[in-house]
């Protein structure tokens, strides 16, 4: 009996490998072929490997001005938006967490309708809006519309970090004479810092790839890297260009990631939301 279980709990592990390898496969193959063609200047059908490799398509690509004024807006861009983003929603998230107001639960479920109906369809009606105050094609213009898209991440992901905080510790602070400032900085705060920091990266990453607002928007004075690739894309019949542009979009995130993942820690993530 006790190995035919033995033969059955080994049976289940080699499924879940199987999946788990098809999983990786299936995320792991676009980003293979992306990456190798960017690194690719001769890959002619039928043939399953390149047959020439080279870096001639990155030369001819970083030698355009417009690719690194793209990449310089793209980071400013989004430095900007999760500046603001932090400086406005966490105290809107503090208050939602902790006070108890009037059409509290109302305005907090507002800030998820924004992501509960088609995205380009609500940017079409903010852009109606922004042609009226000028903002079309402008800086400020695709960080207002950007914005939108955060709120819902530095509203939600933070008020649960504040909710978990433990309120015991609070209140043996508060019982030795701390002030309510001196509890915040010094109880609050870092244990709600492990979920911000993720909402932060979050926000982050999200707005650096952001495309329909950036080009809804900022079109065409604004032309962030995403958008850069996709009129890359569009007008060149090369594909190592727009390869090329996808590699160096990875970068900005990866490095996001792995500061993170040095700085804050994988287990002060998991904390932070409550697993």
């Amino acid at each position: 009996m006790s190995a035919g279980r033995l033969g059955i709990g080994l049976r289940f592990d080699w499924i879940g490998m199987l999946f788990a390898c098809l999983l990786t496969l299936f995320i792991a193959m676009p980003l293979i072929v992306v990456g190798t063609w960017a690194f690719t200047e001769v890959w002619r059908y039928p043939s399953l490997i390149p047959q020439q490799f080279g870096l001639r398509f990155w030369g001819q690509t970083l030698a355009r001005a417009d690719v690194w004024d793209a990449l310089f807006l793209s980071l400013r861009l989004t430095t900007t938006v999760t500046v603001l983003s932090a400086v406005i929603c966490l105290p809107a998230a503090y208050a939602f967490a902790r006070m108890r107001f009037p059409g509290r639960n109302i305005l907090f479920l507002s800030f998820l309708a924004s992501h509960a109906f088609p995205k380009f369809g609500l940017l079409v009606a903010i852009a109606g809006i922004f042609l009226q105050l000028g903002l079309i094609s402008t800086f400020w213009g695709v960080v207002l519309i950007q914005l939108v898209g955060t709120l819902m991440l530095m509203i939600w992901i933070p008020v649960a970090a504040f909710q978990n905080v433990d309120r015991r510790m609070e209140e043996a602070a508060r019982d030795v004479g701390a002030t309510p400032l001196r509890v915040f900085w010094s109880i609050t705060l870092p244990q709600a810092a492990p979920t911000i920091s993720a909402a932060l990266l979050l926000t982050f990453v999200g707005t650096f790839y952001e495309t329909e607002g950036a080009w809804l928007i900022g079109a065409p004075e604004i032309r962030t890297m995403p958008v850069l690739m996709i009129s890359f894309i569009n007008n060149q019949i090369v594909v190592q260009y727009g390869a090329v542009l996808s590699v160096m979009l990875w970068v900005p995130s990866f490095i996001a990631l792995m500061f993170a993942r040095r700085v804050v820690g994988t287990g002060a993530f998991a904390r932070g939301f409550g697993a």
